[in-house]
């Protein structure tokens, strides 16, 4: 996968006792959900270092997200997949990304067992690039001092990320998720610094829209974890062919021609004839048009489609 300017490398470890380190290393830990700007300066830190000290580097990250776990009422969406998170990663120029199963039980490992066994033993941490508020250890009981004093022991050195950056971090991932959730793909686009993307698979659907000329393309998504932006009509974008294709999507229920609860991301591509049935597709979101309605018949239905589609024809000619 490419980095900045080089090429990286990247390697996949999908558990702790799978990483054999090969040098030493610049270790951060972390969720990463989004890659945004405050991860981004984060892994730049982390890389610098790396090529500094001649050092590899390492990003040790868990999932299910620790809240998934300790707190699964609470039903968190991520706004990345595993795949997607790595890419991104990947693209900073980190060379290892550990993913280790985080469970009740890894949670109750306590912080010298943390230190010592994982990242003195096994990760080879020659540096720790960590948060001012990181915790740590059974209960989070640890702290950046704790860590400090155990880097005197085991000989490495603690990189603090300032209260400011840290505060970036962890209050963008909340906001990102807010904006999503609220459909307002502007302010999701400014913090991300891209579009915001679902991906799966073609399916194919109940081809209603053949019958009001309006074709979709039917994403299944197969992460029940992967937010999706909140219901309603969207201008949206896939690369197909290598070409950029534009067109409008639906998430939600269909409530006018459908009594079936089941939610679905449909997208009716502007001048496209293709048939995408069981490919893999990329759909990127670029601007809300309106909530889901229940109209009266289908004759209404078919009249806001067709606004629908001049207004995202409006917003294709205004991207150029």
């Amino acid at each position: 996968m490419a980095g900045n300017n080089n090429i990286i490398l990247l390697n996949i470890f999908e558990n702790i006792a799978s990483y054999k380190a090969q040098k030493g290393a610049v270790v951060t830990i972390g969720t990463f959900d989004g890659v945004h700007h405050g991860h981004q300066k984060i892994l730049q830190r982390v890389t610098e270092i790396a090529q500094q000290q001649s050092l590899t580097s390492v990003l040790l990250t868990f999932f299910p997200h620790p809240r998934m776990v300790l707190q699964p009422d609470a039903d968190l969406k991520l706004i990345n997949t595993i795949e997607e998170r790595q890419q991104l990663i990947a693209a900073n120029g980190i060379e290892n990304i550990v993913t280790h199963p985080f469970s009740l039980e890894f949670a109750r490992t306590s912080a010298l067992d943390y230190v010592k066994n994982i990242l003195v033993d096994q990760l080879k941490a020659a540096v720790v690039v960590i948060g001012y508020d990181h915790r740590f250890g059974r209960n989070r009981a640890a702290s950046i001092n704790e860590l400090e004093e155990y880097g005197k022991e085991f000989n490495f050195q603690v990189i603090q990320i300032s209260k400011k950056e840290v505060e970036e971090v962890t209050v963008s991932s909340t906001k990102i998720r807010a904006a999503i959730e609220a459909g307002d793909m502007e302010t999701t686009h400014n913090y991300l610094n891209r579009f915001y993307s679902v991906q799966g698979i073609v399916e194919s659907g109940k081809a209603i829209g053949r019958t009001i000329n309006y074709p979709t393309a039917n994403l299944k998504v197969a992460e029940n974890y992967k937010l999706l932006p909140k219901n309603g009509v969207y201008v949206t974008s896939s690369m197909i062919d290598g070409k950029r294709v534009y067109g409008m999507t639906n998430i939600g229920v269909n409530p006018t021609i459908s009594d079936n609860a089941q939610k679905t991301i449909e997208t009716y591509y502007l001048d496209f004839n293709g048939d995408l049935y069981n490919s893999q597709m990329q759909l990127f979101f670029h601007k809300r048009l309106r909530d889901e309605l229940k109209f009266n018949s289908i004759e209404e239905l078919k009249v806001a489609m067709k606004q629908d589609e001049l207004n995202t024809r409006a917003y294709v000619q205004q991207m150029g």
